[in-house]
């Protein structure tokens, strides 16, 4: 974190070099985060370039950030809605309020492998059952793996009501589920 802090010092006096090594040390999670709401390599890497962009324009500030990790994916948040709003002509999700049909997609994960086709479209069916927004953070939160605080940040809702979200979607899965059929199976 020291070099990070050194780094700001140095970019905010315009030392290239200093933001090489920023861009290095940051432009992984960055993409990582940039992937996960596009889904397209080069629109992810079109994002961060355009964020680091950004951290060039508002060098005079970076003494000034506290928590470089959130500044850096609010940045890129930001880049990825102007992104998206850009090429609106394309099916992409701007705001989860936006679509109220949102479909949870079908994945398949190594537990698939394990439960039976009938299993798998049982639990489908119950995930798209839960609410828009609920439905939304449940993904973001167990299948994107994001932490709930940056759900938070992203989503522009409390930590406390992401919480609340995920919470209601597992109690509302395991309700939907048939007992003993496939969530106790799971167990064993």
């Amino acid at each position: 974190m020291a070099d990070t802090k050194r780094d700001l010092i140095l970019i905010s006096k315009g030392n290239e070099l200093a933001l090489g090594n920023f861009m290095r040390e940051h432009s992984e999670r960055m993409y990582y985060q940039a992937y996960g709401m596009l889904g397209n390599k080069e629109s992810a890497e079109e994002v961060v370039s355009d964020a680091f962009v950004e951290v060039w324009k508002n060098r005079k500030a970076l003494v000034d950030i506290e928590n470089v990790n959130a500044w850096l994916g609010t940045i890129v948040y930001h880049k990825v809605i102007s992104l998206m709003r850009k090429n609106s002509n394309k099916k992409m999700e701007i705001n989860i309020d936006d679509f109220p049909n949102f479909e949870f997609p079908h994945m398949m994960t190594p537990v698939d492998s394990i439960i039976s086709a009938e299993e798998v479209n049982m639990l489908h069916e119950a995930i798209e059952q839960l609410p828009v927004k609920c439905k939304r953070i449940f993904y973001m939160a167990k299948i994107d793996r994001l932490p709930y605080a940056e759900i938070s940040k992203l989503t522009g809702i409390t930590l406390a009501t992401v919480n609340y979200h995920v919470a209601y979607a597992m109690e509302s899965l395991k309700r939907r589920l048939t007992p003993g059929r496939f969530m106790n199976e799971q167990v064993k």
